[in-house]
This record gives structure tokens, C-alpha cells and sequence, in this order.
């Protein structure tokens, strides 16, 4: 990790943006509201997300991965500096907060089959876990066992890598998942991290963030435009798995935080050639975050 001049000790971290198809070509985006009790972006729209745990990066986890010998997790977030516990982990952390908040697990059986929520005693069983995974009273690796499953990290798909900006007190190095809803499964939120959650398209999200029903950070507001700009699932993701992921540290400017492509961006280290057909500030307007392009 590049230094910036900020002695502030990021915590490593994921989140995951799920998604499902809907009748015709519709393709949906699950959120949820982080309740208002949170020290960080409370009441915010958000995809299922947290901290790297050390149970997440337990070498034992590599008996419960799917193919785990050709799991290659640093290739796949494109980031060879990484050590490979910790770059797995971070996939394994995607897979636990995406339980635990939402209630989707990412994990299925030796063929390949995800785990199926449609019978009650088995939905039941699993939900026991949610609570005490999150009080760290058992951990993603014991429940695979006493379940018999494997986790399914070649699943998720890297989206994007954002940092929180130098002025935050609380800073994360956050690593963004894509995923698709598993059938046989549907999310519920915790109530304790997160309280309400929608299925709603990116188009609508942007809208609703527009009129004020929700609130979106910036990292949100702007993958969520990104999102849009796609007509299917397949397309989405058939464009994801070619991206160039780069780490994004939003430069603050008044009320605006300038992206690493802007051309007025100057930390050096992340600062990235300009580009004028994309977005790059994003800036408040009357408690409103807005996406804008630079001289426009």
C-alpha cells in the first residue's frame, strides 16, 4: 500500500455487490441501510460489507474452498503484493459478511451447487449461525464443517479497490466483490448492522439517491452509475472480469472529492492519466452527493 502522508492505519475490507435478474433484461442490485447507531456511514445505503477478520485468513479455510489448487486470489485482484493469505481472506471475508448481514452464502456442495435456503429446517439452521458468526462465537470454517460444504470464493468477481479519504478518522481499504444471487436463496438483513434492504435497478437506486429517499456515499453513488450503464447481468459481467482494477483514493476539494483521473488530482502515488469521458469528482450539493466531470 502507498504511502500518503496520513498516519491513519487502514483496516482491510470487503464488501459485495449483489445482484439478480429480473423479468426480461431487468437486472436488479441488492442494498441495505446501515442502521443509524453505526460509527460509520450510518443510516447509508450499502452493499453487504465489513473488515477483514484474522479468522478470515485461517490457512484451515483452504480445506473448505472450492478447486482451492487453482484458486489464485492475488491474480485475481491484480495485486501481486499482497500476501496470498491475506488476498484470500479477503475473498473469505466477502463470503462471511454477505452471511452474516444478509443471509447468502456463497458456498455449496463438492459439485458445485450452492446451498439451498428453500427448506425451512435447513433456512433455520443456517440463520443460528448468522448471530454468533458475527460475535465471533464460531467461525466460517467450523460451520463448513459441521455442514459439510465448501465455500465458493471463485464466485465473486473484483469490481474496484477504494480507500478512504486521508480526512476520514476511519479508514478502510476496501475491496469490491461482484456476485450473483444464488437461486434457491434470498437475502434478509441482520437488523443489527443493517436494518431495511430493496432489490431496485441501478437506474431507480440513482433516482431515489436524487429525490432524497436514500442516502449513497460517494464509493456507492459512483459504482452504482457505473452499474447502470449496462443492460444485462451477462454483459456486466462479462465486462467486469476484463477491468483494470486500480486503487481509487478521492482527493477532498471544498465540497467535492477529486477520483485519481481528474486532472487537478495530486497525490502522486495514485494519480491516474486523465480521462475526460468518465466522471471524476463528486461533490455535495445541500447533503446531496453527485457525481460531475472536470470543467463541465
Amino acid at each position: 500500500m502507498y504511502s500518503t502522508g496520513n498516519k491513519t492505519v487502514f483496516k482491510d475490507a470487503a464488501t459485495v455487490i449483489l445482484v439478480r435478474s429480473g423479468i426480461s433484461d431487468v437486472w436488479e442490485i441488492f442494498l441495505a441501510r446501515r442502521h443509524q447507531k453505526q460509527a460509520f456511514m450510518a443510516g447509508a445505503y450499502v452493499f453487504p460489507g465489513g473488515q477483514l477478520e484474522e479468522t478470515d485468513s485461517d490457512p484451515q479455510l483452504e480445506n473448505y474452498i472450492k478447486t482451492a489448487d487453482l484458486f489464485d486470489p492475488c491474480r485475481l485482484l491484480q495485486d501481486n503484493n499482497l500476501p496470498k493469505e491475506k488476498a484470500r481472506g479477503l475473498f473469505i471475508t466477502a463470503i462471511r459478511e454477505t452471511f452474516e448481514e444478509a443471509g447468502i452464502l456463497l458456498g455449496g456442495n463438492t459439485a458445485g451447487n450452492f446451498v439451498s435456503f428453500y427448506n425451512e429446517e435447513v433456512l433455520k439452521r443456517f440463520n443460528d449461525y448468522r448471530p454468533d458468526l458475527n460475535a465471533s462465537q464460531i467461525t466460517l470454517a467450523e460451520i463448513a464443517q459441521k455442514e459439510k460444504i465448501l465455500l465458493f470464493p471463485d464466485t465473486l468477481i473484483p469490481y474496484a479497490h477504494w480507500i478512504t479519504p486521508e480526512f476520514e478518522k476511519m479508514r478502510f481499504n476496501t475491496r469490491f466483490f461482484l456476485a450473483q444471487l444464488p437461486p434457491c436463496q434470498t437475502p434478509v438483513a441482520d437488523t443489527v448492522e443493517l436494518t431495511e434492504s430493496l432489490w431496485v435497478t441501478p437506474q431507480k437506486a440513482l433516482e431515489m439517491q436524487r429525490e432524497r429517499k436514500i442516502l449513497l456515499m460517494p464509493p456507492t453513488l459512483k459504482t452504482i452509475e457505473e452499474l447502470s450503464a449496462f443492460k444485462d447481468i451477462e454483459e456486466l459481467f462479462s465486462a467486469t472480469k476484463k477491468k483494470i482494477i486500480y486503487p481509487i483514493l478521492p482527493q477532498l476539494a471544498g465540497n467535492s472529492l477529486k477520483l485519481p483521473h481528474d486532472p487537478e488530482y495530486s497525490i502522486e502515488a495514485y494519480k491516474r492519466p486523465p480521462n475526460p469521458d468518465e466522471p471524476s469528482r463528486i461533490i455535495s450539493e445541500n447533503g446531496v452527493w453527485k457525481t460531475a466531470y472536470y470543467n463541465k
